[in-house]
């Protein structure tokens, strides 16, 4: 311990919490006290890569939850003697951001418009039609605004961010990042475009990815509608989306099911239209479901499009972009019939076909609930149409790479390890490659231009890419070289692709966007591969698995050593707090204004890593409590400081047990453990408060030798607990701290045990005899500074032989004149006449 004696001066008259946050978080940003030393070995740094939030609105208090967890192993490695590489960034692009500054403004994006440089928007009742590049100026006004309010509330946690090495996922870096790691997969064969069935949300109007995927149950009803077979034979075929009829191309049964084997390779011919469709056998069609034969249809779900994709079945496709049916039919399929239908919602064409199909409808329907595909930001049930989109090979389509990256799953530390299954049972359930554009605005567009054929249409077989050298680029303002602006859109000419990329295929290069790749060797070579990846078990599937498809794809590795995941915070009813399910309305500055930011940091230390915990209020008063006990506990040892060395048994033991303290904490740590290792540094802290500092008060007051011992040896036990509660307290350690050490105590080393010397349990005995005392005096309804003449102390000779070694200090802290020692084979007992 560094012990610096005369600088009570430094003490307050009245310690608090109050004004802590703000001081605080000021001099730590000047001081650059959490400052990244750019000069460190890739050894001695410790990397974090941190979620990027999505500014999308307020924070809710689940998000300071998982954040101060990370940022208390953060703490943790920085005090360890580690430079810790802790950036932090904000996910501002994708369809949330969108969504908020369409109504915040009142406006919607017509990339057919032409920028207009005087726009101001004034919000009507109806959305105003903007330029795309005006639509972007507003998402990035709206989002920086929302990342100042996220920085001042990250500032007022206690987060220890190098603010310095702060970025954005529509920034420049990554930007620059995003399109290079694109057009790297895109000449290695990884990255694709295709037109082929697509999931679409009708609501946002655009392509959703597998990953993105939630059920939600609605009502149904199966109506039975009746095929005829090759020979005119009845077919009685179960659905439930009988507007889909006009689209059907097959009607599929299992191979094994006896009732329909001989019709396998013969043709059906629906109802209505008269269409003559194929019958085939697949092992996913379901003998038990429904009649046991189903109607394929291009394309009403996913298995649908898994039989058209296996048994290589033609294409009807009738659902468009807007979720209404096309205006036009398929090539083979009754135009006037059709008519009807044409134009209509899915449901108003539902309805439509019921009544068109006569006799060929078998009873009423028959109501059901079912699971239904949603876009998990989505209103309405997701339509499956054909588009074309990039996508990134992540093993859905092929075996060999699953089995890789099954493989980098199994190299990866996961904390809790069960985690594991998750992303394992992700990898092998995937059915197809990763899309990765949406049709959207605001996001990284994909560097690509095409040229335009002599009719007018992109020939998306020969895309145009820019050279890394120009990146990042804008295809629908920047122009591919060789061409003039003029070329835009003529024959002869170019065309921009008009997409963006889905978020994730941005903030899956966070590792990357945060270490400065192929901008900032030097930084890059010293961060990469992280050590921390720190997330939300529920996008395992979607941020931890895209970030290792893109690692391995550009370094062969993966992008970090240990991936740490926290859990949700459950409302009074165990149900996860969302915005979106209306049960965290109340935000963190509510908690921070209560209880201040220790207080709320002490309740997230509470959680596991992946474990789900309840919001607890008791547990921030809990920590405010232990927060202000800091500040005492320090003013009263401090002005009792001294020169001298602990040489008292009881200081000693204490010392000795506080050693073993610091090991617990100091494992647990290690293992991202941080709840044990408050549990121990707290718990210790309070039999140092209530038993150590009751025990050696009167000797501390004295003078010579034994009060010199008390004295230092509580010198040392209050700068090691400090510095055990810092990460978890940084506001009222750091203030403790400083009434009597230079420097931040964030700074300061982590402790280590002192000496060798085992704890022969002196303290623990010695509390235990005073607790003992103490609750005597209670049953008797006295104060627990009455005097008792005698107290007869019984137990082993052993026991009864190291409890005298402190048997002055027992005596004190008891307020007994006499311990009368009486050998039993019982157990410690104290009585009093």
């Amino acid at each position: 311990m560094t012990q610096t004696v005369g600088r009570a001066s430094r003490l307050p008259d009245r310690p608090s919490l109050d004004g802590l946050e703000e001081a605080w978080a000021r001099r730590w940003q000047e001081e650059g006290t959490y400052a990244f030393d750019r000069s460190a070995d890739r050894v001695n740094v410790y990397s974090i890569d941190t979620p990027p939030p999505t500014v999308s609105g307020d924070l809710h208090i689940g998000h300071v939850f998982s954040y101060t967890q990370t940022d208390i192993i953060a703490r943790f490695q920085r005090m360890r003697g580690k430079a810790v590489f802790y950036p932090i960034g904000w996910d501002d692009n994708g369809l949330a951001t969108e969504r908020r500054v369409q109504y915040h403004f009142g406006v919607r994006c017509d990339p057919s418009l032409p920028f207009d440089p005087d726009f101001v928007p004034s919000k009507g009742d109806e959305l105003t039609p903007v330029s795309r590049p005006n639509f972007v100026a507003l998402c990035r006004e709206l989002t920086q605004e929302d990342e100042r309010a996220y920085e001042a509330l990250w500032r007022r946690l206690g987060l220890s961010f190098d603010w310095s090495y702060q970025y954005t996922t529509i920034g420049e870096q990554a930007r620059l990042a995003s399109q290079r790691a694109f057009l790297r997969a895109l000449a290695r064969g990884e990255a694709y475009t295709a037109q082929a069935p697509t999931l679409w949300d009708t609501t946002y109007a655009t392509a959703v990815a597998q990953a993105e995927l939630e059920d939600r149950e609605r009502s149904g009803a199966y109506h039975r509608i009746v095929f005829r077979g090759p020979g005119g034979e009845p077919i009685e075929i179960d659905t439930t989306r009988p507007e889909l009829l006009p689209a059907c191309v097959a009607l599929v049964c299992h191979p094994d099911d006896e009732r329909y084997r001989e019709l396998v390779g013969g043709q059906a011919t629906t109802p209505v239209f008269g269409v003559a469709v194929p019958i085939r056998a697949h092992h996913l069609a379901d003998p038990a479901k429904g009649t046991g034969i189903a109607m394929v249809c291009t394309f009403g779900d996913l298995t649908d499009v898994t039989w058209w994709r296996e048994l290589d079945l033609a294409t009807r496709v009738i659902i468009g972009r807007d979720g209404r049916l096309l205006p036009e039919p398929p090539s083979d399929v009754d135009p006037v019939l059709y008519g009807r239908l044409a134009g209509s919602t899915v449901n108003a064409a539902r309805r439509e076909i019921i009544g068109m199909l006569g006799d060929a409808l078998v009873g009423e329907p028959r109501p059901i609930t079912h699971p239904v595909k949603f876009y998990e930001r989505g209103e309405r049930p997701l339509e499956i149409v054909a588009t074309r989109q990039w996508y990134i090979r992540n093993g859905g389509r092929d075996a060999g790479l699953r089995q890789d990256l099954l493989e980098y799953g199994r190299q990866l530390v996961f904390v809790p390890d069960y985690m594991r299954h998750r992303y394992e049972h992700w990898v092998g359930g995937l059915v197809g490659d990763w899309l990765i554009s949406r049709q959207r605005f605001f996001g990284v567009p994909f560097p690509v231009w095409y040229p335009v054929l002599p009719d007018g249409s992109p020939d998306h077989e020969r895309p145009i890419t820019p050279d890394e050298s120009r990146l990042p680029v804008d295809p629908t303002t920047d122009v591919p070289d060789g061409f003039a602006e003029a070329d835009r859109g003529v024959p002869g000419g170019f065309v921009a692709d008009p997409d963006v990329m889905d978020t994730w295929a941005t903030s899956s290069l966070t590792p990357q966007i945060a270490g400065g790749w192929c901008v900032d060797e030097d930084l890059y070579a010293r961060v990469y591969p992280m050590d921390h990846r720190a997330q939300a078990h529920e996008i395992i599937r979607t941020w931890l698995f895209a970030t290792v498809v893109r690692a391995r794809a550009e370094s062969a590795a993966l992008p970090w050593h240990t991936a740490v995941i926290s859990g949700w915070i459950l409302d009074p009813d165990r149900k996860k707090l969302s915005k979106s399910k209306g049960n965290a309305e109340t935000g963190p500055a509510y908690y921070l204004d209560r209880f201040g930011a220790d207080g709320v940091r002490y309740w997230a230390a509470s959680g596991r890593p992946g474990v789900d915990t309840a919001l607890d209020e008791g547990q921030m008063k809990v920590g405010r409590r232990l927060a202000t006990k800091v500040l005492n506990a320090t003013k009263f040892v401090l002005g009792l400081l001294s020169d001298g060395e602990p040489t008292e048994p009881l200081d000693l033991a204490m010392l000795a047990e506080l050693d073993g303290v610091v090991r617990v904490a100091t494992d647990a740590m290690a293992a991202h453990d941080y709840t044990t290792a408050l549990v121990a540094a707290e718990t210790f802290f309070w039999r140092f408060c209530d038993d150590y500092i009751e025990l050696v008060k009167d000797r501390a007051y004295g003078s010579g030798p034994a009060a010199d011992s008390a004295r230092a040896a509580l010198a040392t036990g209050l700068d090691v607990l400090l510095r055990l509660l810092a990460p978890v307290l940084p506001y009222a350690t750091e203030e403790a701290w400083s009434w009597w050490h230079d420097g931040s105590v964030h700074r300061a080393p982590w402790p280590t045990p002192a000496g060798d010397a085992a704890d022969d349990g002196l303290f623990a005995l010695v509390a235990e005899a005073l607790g003992q005392i103490r609750r005597e005096k209670s049953v008797r309804k006295l104060s627990m500074r009455a005097e008792f003449d005698v107290v007869t102390v019984a137990g082993d000779a052993a026991t009864l032989a190291l409890l005298r070694t402190a048997e002055a200090d027992l005596g004190a802290a008891g307020r007994v004149t006499h311990l009368a020692w009486h050998p039993a084979e019982a157990a410690l007992t104290i009585t009093v006449p």
